[in-house]
């Protein structure tokens, strides 16, 4: 008897640190798509970004990890941080995809601002088969602009491409990094334990290199 393959979210980012919103929006996807799990995938050494750019990618791996430990459909994948060499999106998928069971299918979870940039990313036509596009649409978003891309897409490379709308939920890594550095609290922002860790590991307390260009 065939069985019926699994509904996989991927859900990659730096999540320096991880927070309630990254949460929430995979909460959000795994719940309106139907999703089986979301597996969130940590970035080793992103092509856009220096690695003294970022937390080490270990740190990272271990926050993600406290971040979802209690959610039964949550994994997280350590494919990007276990590599030296700079990592793109459709390798990562092509591994994942090659030792997942046949029939499973993937949706790949970004911003929706990411659509309107994915034909810079390296073999997207790749990615795009392999893959339904997700775009999470905030409050405000301009989606007449989104959907002109979104049919774009779908005529050049046949992509599968979906738009979600997500609430609104205000918090970034950005300013959570820099309300660490200044001693302001971040309850309510981020999972305690993912606030524990980073006081125990002095996470934050300087600027990273890229904050520090762009003041």
């Amino acid at each position: 008897m065939k069985t019926e393959g699994k509904r996989i979210g991927l859900m990659g980012g730096s999540f320096d640190p991880i927070h309630y919103g990254h949460l929430v929006l995979a909460e959000e996807m795994r719940s309106k798509l139907s999703l089986d799990k979301v597996i969130f995938i940590p970035v080793g050494r992103a092509p856009h970004k220096r690695a003294e750019q970022m937390t080490k990618p270990r740190q990272r791996y271990d926050m993600v990890m406290l971040a979802t430990l209690d959610h039964p459909n949550f994994e997280v994948s350590a494919i990007e941080i276990e590599r030296e060499e700079v990592t793109y999106s459709f390798e990562t998928v092509a591994h994942i995809a090659k030792n997942s069971a046949p029939g499973d299918e993937f949706y790949f979870i970004a911003g929706a601002d990411a659509l309107m940039e994915l034909e810079t990313w390296r073999s997207v036509e790749v990615l795009l088969k392999m893959v339904t596009f997700v775009g999470a649409a905030r409050p405000g978003t301009d989606q007449q602009e989104l959907i002109q891309k979104m049919e774009q897409l779908r005529q050049r490379y046949g992509a599968s491409i979906k738009l979600v709308e997500l609430p609104e939920l205000d918090i970034s890594s950005t300013d959570l990094r820099r309300r660490v550095r200044l001693g302001l609290s971040v309850k309510y922002l981020m999972p305690e334990s993912v606030s524990l860790y980073i006081g125990k590991h002095k996470l934050y307390l300087k600027e990273l290199s890229h904050e520090r260009l762009s003041d």
